[in-house]
């Protein structure tokens, strides 16, 4: 079987079930009610509207940026979680085993599987940019601010933001096959994002030179890469940030050393 035929047949089980459209309709909504939420306040403090109790001004300046850059921000644990089912769900509904058997060279199945993450995960990033640059856009045109759609920056960031997702698909897909066992992949991708590196980038803006460590976590340099993050605002950023090539190339580097080492070591087992 070809590399064309094995993604094929990839699409076709990723898109016939219902899990791919279910996670889509709630990074959707996450991300637009997210978005639409802090673009009021922050539109509204920027203008005047309204007074915060601490009395600081939000700068209008580079405003909308911050807003769209939402979508990375809130919204990748959605395309780390799709590859990461992609894989895991053929070890619980034991499918890998006819596979294995249709398509016996299992780095050909593998490298289907990475090239159905990089499409998911451009699919989750399209859906993810229009849910924050839609309501962030409409509120910072009501306040009369500026959308920065003219700036050639502006859509250097939603492409970066793109990359990100694909980026962070495939980290799924590497994770999914390291750790077989679904429950247990999906409680590892949700502490590590949702609670582990937060709270180590957020001890980084208090513990001096944690912050040359902290910028090489995934989430890190993933903020790194889009260039822009509401984490930085809410002083969660570590400090010490990497470039955005930077940023990419570690991400990049944690999806191929995931993909390599699931491969090498939990692919390659026999499965019932």
């Amino acid at each position: 079987m070809s590399l064309a035929a094995a993604t094929r047949s990839e699409f076709t089980k990723q898109f016939t079930t219902a899990m791919w459209w279910i996670l889509a309709v709630v990074l959707v909504a996450y991300v637009g009610f997210t978005a639409a939420g802090l673009a009021f306040v922050l539109s509204a403090t920027a203008t005047g509207a309204i007074t915060p109790n601490n009395g600081a001004q939000v700068p209008a300046s580079g405003l909308a940026t911050l807003l769209y850059s939402l979508a990375a921000s809130v919204g990748y644990v959605f395309p780390l979680l799709i590859g990461t089912l992609m894989v895991t769900a053929e070890f619980r509904h034991q499918t890998l085993t006819p596979t294995f058997l249709a398509t016996p060279r299992r780095g050909l199945v593998m490298a289907a599987k990475v090239v159905v993450g990089i499409l998911i995960g451009a699919l989750y990033s399209v859906l993810a940019i229009a849910s924050s640059v839609g309501p962030a856009a409409a509120f910072l045109s009501g306040y009369g601010l500026d959308t920065e759609f003219t700036s050639s920056a502006t859509w250097a960031l939603l492409g970066r933001i793109v990359i990100a997702f694909v980026l962070w698909a495939l980290i799924g897909v590497g994770v999914g096959a390291l750790v077989r066992n679904q429950v247990a992949a999906i409680v590892i991708v949700l502490a590590f994002t949702q609670f582990i590196e937060p709270l180590a980038r957020l001890a980084a803006t208090f513990v001096k030179g944690l912050d040359k460590v902290t910028q090489f976590l995934p989430g890190a340099a993933s903020d790194a890469l889009v260039g822009s993050s509401i984490f930085s605002v809410a002083g969660q950023s570590g400090g010490t940030q990497l470039h955005w090539w930077a940023g990419g190339l570690v991400l990049l580097a944690y999806a191929a050393v995931f993909v390599i080492l699931g491969h090498v070591t939990s692919w390659r087992r026999d499965v019932s």
